[in-house]
């Protein structure tokens, strides 16, 4: 496994450590199914957020509850291990859960940050990380890419 996957054990250790050098830390999530440039811009805009960025990864079974019975196409492991090999990603981790709710509440991350598709009222955990005087921030996509949009282009132009 890549040193950067934690267990949520670990990253709540490594948050306190952060707390303590007053390291601003950064918090996403999403399933991270078939990366795209979308992804790794939305990832890059939101470690400039921040000291350290903190990735969550939905597990397959989340992925599946969340996107349908035929997603996740890549596996959550590789997942994980993609996302934590970008650049901007300091630590990435697999949560089993549809929200990562119960995960921001142990983190408490000083910036959440969600996709500007997201109702900032509708983003999960606002409530966790505004009363600890953190900041909730969205960030606009830059295409119109989406792993949606990837399969069914693939599926097109398998059935031509």
């Amino acid at each position: 496994m890549n040193s950067t996957i934690k267990s949520l054990d670990e990253l709540v250790s490594i948050r306190k450590e952060l707390k303590k050098q007053n390291k601003k830390v950064v918090f996403t999530n999403g399933c991270f199914d078939i990366l795209h440039a979308g992804h790794v811009d939305y990832i890059a805009k939101a470690k400039e957020k921040g000291d350290v960025l903190i990735v969550a990864v939905n597990s397959d079974s989340s992925t599946k509850r969340i996107k349908g019975p035929t997603r996740p196409i890549v596996p959550q492991n590789e997942r994980a291990f993609i996302i934590s090999s970008l650049k901007p990603v300091d630590y990435a981790f697999i949560f089993e859960e549809d929200t990562p709710y119960e995960v921001i509440k142990k983190i408490v991350p000083d910036v959440l940050v969600k996709g500007a598709d997201w109702a900032p009222d509708k983003i999960v955990g606002r409530d966790i990380v505004e009363a600890s005087g953190g900041k909730v921030e969205t960030i606009e996509f830059v295409n119109d890419q989406s792993t949606t949009n990837i399969i069914k282009t693939v599926l097109d132009r398998c059935n031509k």
